[in-house]
């Protein structure tokens, strides 16, 4: 569901001028998607977006503003449109084009985009406006138009017989699934079920196939939670993945399930039937639970004896002296540093049994963003001999959230740019305010990310292959950045190319304070 609530808006204009006011008024009530966007700012980010533009996109504000334009494209870069909005971009001109865009959900949809540059006293262009405006429909028709009648016939009657020589084929597709399928007609009456789902919930054909979803099994299928999914999220959102229901069935027990759900949007007599899938996940939420559990009390355990082993060491250290007594200093310096890495380890892995449990804390209170991004910086960079970390930008203004939270988020994010670019000689963080968020961004010029990996980098124990090979880790400091700044109502993400470096970004929200009450 689209909100629209002022603070999911927000405006680029000052409440205190009514003119101003009316103005973003005037915008928020357009039809036409419309952004702005900072041309002063490096990559152009959008620092405005208004009711119309989000309902088309799919996209909150949040996950909006701080990004280029150009992610609403996704890997849909070859476009020649593309190029045209950079030359304009650069020239500083206006230009109309319509370009593939994608939603939030993956649904593509043709945007008929105008952009117009907004220039200073000095004739300097200062910002950039948009204007989108969804025209799939008439695209869907000039492209109808476009096929002849003939063709269109030949290929739906060759569909049409496809379709009748495939069904027993399909149908016995459908039934190896190891996987329950229902097909539900539009009143949510179940038109088929294959047999694993006869066989995992224990009832028959008969009992099943004509029945209403809700009253199988006397009821057992009265779901609330289904219900929310099939009459109020599926009509809005097709499709539905991955929807985690649990549900103490009377025979066989609780389950938990992972729904998926799509409509039928075809003509005909499936138009508006549903399918969905239930995978049964059970035992493996169970495995993974009993996975956390043994990281818990297994970090726990470490944790106690590894302290007494480093005070040992310190101990030692301090005893040792005498230049006849080197060798076995720099032994002992040696084995703290291994201790401090072990322990360091130890830590990430408290931290995500802390957040898959639930228990992660966070202690809010007001800090000056710029000055602690600052104090973050200095000891990396004493410690990075072979890279020069450039910072740019300031916001200007102090931010309530976890600080040493953020600073863990800050270091990560350094450490991975200073250790996947070891033949390169910088790193730049650049800070900068876009509206009512503070956004930070970590550039490094090293090895890359694929489209692949990107998609999955932040995932819980998740290492692209190549790196695996070449770089130490657990492939967890990811995931806690995300969760840390989820849990300060942010968004974090990368932009990268394969061999030409990468850029992690977050915004943080400026009114925390607020938006914690939402």
């Amino acid at each position: 569901m689209i909100s629209n609530e002022p603070e999911e808006r927000g405006s680029v204009f000052s409440d205190n001028d009514i003119g101003q006011g009316l103005m973003s008024q005037a915008l928020d009530a357009s039809i036409s998607g419309i952004i702005i966007t900072d041309n002063r700012q490096p990559d152009n980010p959008i620092i405005y977006c208004n009711a119309a533009f989000i309902k088309i996109s799919g996209y909150t504000r949040t996950e909006i503003i701080g990004h280029n334009c150009r992610f609403l494209q996704r890997e849909d870069r070859s476009q020649h449109e593309r190029a045209l909005i950079r030359e304009a971009v650069k020239n500083g001109e206006a230009c109309v084009v319509e370009i593939r865009n994608y939603k939030k959900n993956g649904e593509l949809f043709y945007n008929e985009l105008t952009i117009s540059p907004i220039h200073d006293k000095e004739g300097h262009v200062t910002h950039f406006v948009g204007v989108q405006n969804d025209v799939s429909a008439r695209k869907k028709v000039e492209q109808d138009l476009r096929q002849q009648q003939g063709i269109m016939e030949k290929q739906i009657a060759d569909r049409t017989r496809s379709l009748k020589e495939s069904e027993v084929f399909l149908s016995s597709i459908i039934q190896t699934v190891r996987e329950s399928l229902l097909v539900l007609d539009p009143e949510f009456r179940v038109v088929s079920a294959n047999d694993h789902f006869l066989k995992t919930f224990k009832v028959s054909s008969e009992e099943t196939v004509g029945t209403m979803l809700y009253e199988l099994g006397n009821h057992q299928w009265d779901i609330p939670k289904l219900k929310e999914l099939l009459i109020n999220i599926l009509p809005t959102n097709n499709p539905v993945e991955d929807f985690e229901v649990e549900h103490d069935f009377p025979h066989i027990g609780k389950k938990l399930m992972l729904l998926n759900a799509h409509r039928v949007e075809l003509e005909g007599q499936f138009k508006d039937q549903i399918l969905l899938a239930i995978e049964d996940i059970t035992d493996r939420r169970e495995i993974e639970r009993r996975k956390d559990d043994f990281l818990s009390i297994a970090s726990h355990e470490l944790k106690t004896p590894l302290t007494t082993v480093k005070g040992y060491v310190q101990a030692m250290e301090r005893m040792v002296n005498g230049a006849t007594d080197e060798k076995l200093r720099t032994y002992l310096s040696k084995t703290s540093r291994y201790l401090d890495r072990l322990n360091s380890l130890i830590a990430e892995l408290l931290d995500v049994s802390r957040i898959q449990t639930g228990n992660i804390e966070l202690h809010k209170m007001p800090f000056d963003f710029d000055r602690m991004v600052r104090e973050t910086i200095e000891p990396i960079q004493a410690a990075a001999n072979n890279h020069r970390i450039l910072l740019e930008g300031s916001s200007g203004i102090s931010v309530v959230g976890d600080e040493s939270h953020i600073i863990q988020v800050i270091n990560n994010l350094l450490s991975n740019a200073i250790k996947y670019s070891p033949d390169a000689q910088q790193v730049e963080v650049h800070i900068a305010r876009v509206s009512d968020f503070i956004k930070l961004s970590v550039t490094d010029h090293g090895m890359g990310i694929s489209p692949e990996d990107q998609k999955r980098v932040f995932q819980r124990f998740y290492r692209a292959g190549d790196i695996q090979q070449r770089f130490p880790g657990m492939g967890i400091g990811l995931y806690i950045c995300e969760q840390i700044i989820k849990n300060h109502k942010g968004t974090i993400w990368v932009e990268s190319e394969k061999g030409k470096g990468a850029t992690f970004s977050f915004t943080l929200p400026v009114k925390a304070k607020e938006e914690d009450g939402e």
